[in-house]
């Protein structure tokens, strides 16, 4: 049996992963060959990389951009969170020791994580991207309201008027979206979440719509300022009259879960959720 290959995906930007990952080489190369040791800010072109797996060094935002750059090529990701939260890179290195083995030998599966395309113009202008978590509009300088409206496949949802809109798969809905008042999606669910940027309005709520059809955002009255912007990492201008594409990706993002936490388990340790305002069991007034 050939042995299983792995590439490592590395933000040596963060404090200590460079170092941590060159004390773990050698262990790694015990286990499996390395297909490549890759810097999260680097543009290497990763699509002729044959692995079984992509262990991401960073945090949340590291495997998202890995995400945007593994999916295509079918790569399984474990996270391994060197930053603040680890919502999504939530294996920390001592359970990353723990279960590489299992999951080298298939018997920890990885799940697939719905992610997004985008497109937006014609041409030599044209901007086509994935997105793991979200693609948000934002109207910038001057900062005056913008006016986007939102169709999906043949039929006009309704036209925003505000700080702009954002589009978020099930695993970003409890990113972005949920800052801005979204609503958290379980991340099996196959839709997309619409939630608006401080509408005009006190009726405009955030909707969940499904993932078969295509939604298009047309830019009817924008700021010179306003941008189109991917997972909160790539941004590029948006000119007034402009269309957005946005549909379920023909790749989704496939990660390796920590076999010791579900979803609403770490929803309830990281972020919190639910609990009782009493739950500290202080004496207030």
């Amino acid at each position: 049996m050939s042995r299983k290959r792995i590439l490592i995906v590395a933000n040596n930007d963060k404090p200590g992963v460079a170092e941590q990952v060159q004390s773990l080489r050698a262990w790694f190369e015990q286990r499996a060959e390395l297909a490549g040791v890759v810097d999260s800010a680097s543009d290497d072109d990763l699509s002729g990389v044959r692995a079984d797996l992509c262990i991401v060094f960073g945090g949340d935002g590291t495997l998202l951009a890995a995400a945007r750059r593994v999916a295509p090529v079918g790569i399984p990701m474990m996270g391994v969170n060197m930053g603040k939260l680890g919502f999504l890179a939530d294996f920390n290195v001592e359970h990353m020791r723990k279960h590489l083995d299992d999951i080298l030998a298939g018997r920890v599966l990885p799940v697939e994580r719905m992610m997004l395309q985008v497109s937006a113009g014609d041409g030599a202008g044209a901007f086509r991207s994935l997105a793991a978590n979200d693609v948000s509009i934002a109207a910038g300088e001057p900062f005056r309201m913008i006016e986007l409206t939102v169709t999906q496949g043949d039929e006009e949802i309704t036209t925003y008027l505000g700080d702009g809109v954002i589009v978020a798969t099930p695993t970003g809905s409890t990113g972005y979206n949920l800052s801005a008042g979204g609503p958290i999606l379980d991340p099996a669910v196959a839709a997309m979440v619409i939630t608006p940027l401080a509408a005009h309005s006190l009726s405009m709520r955030p909707i969940v719509v499904r993932a078969d059809a295509a939604i298009g955002i047309r830019a009817s009255r924008l700021n010179p300022g306003t941008r189109l912007v991917i997972d909160g990492q790539i941004s590029r201008p948006l000119s007034e009259g402009q269309s957005v594409e946005i549909c379920r990706a023909p790749v989704p993002a496939r990660v390796v879960p920590h076999s010791g936490r579900t979803f609403f388990r770490t929803l309830t340790g990281k972020l919190k959720w639910a609990q009782s305002p009493h739950h500290t069991g202080g004496t207030g007034q």
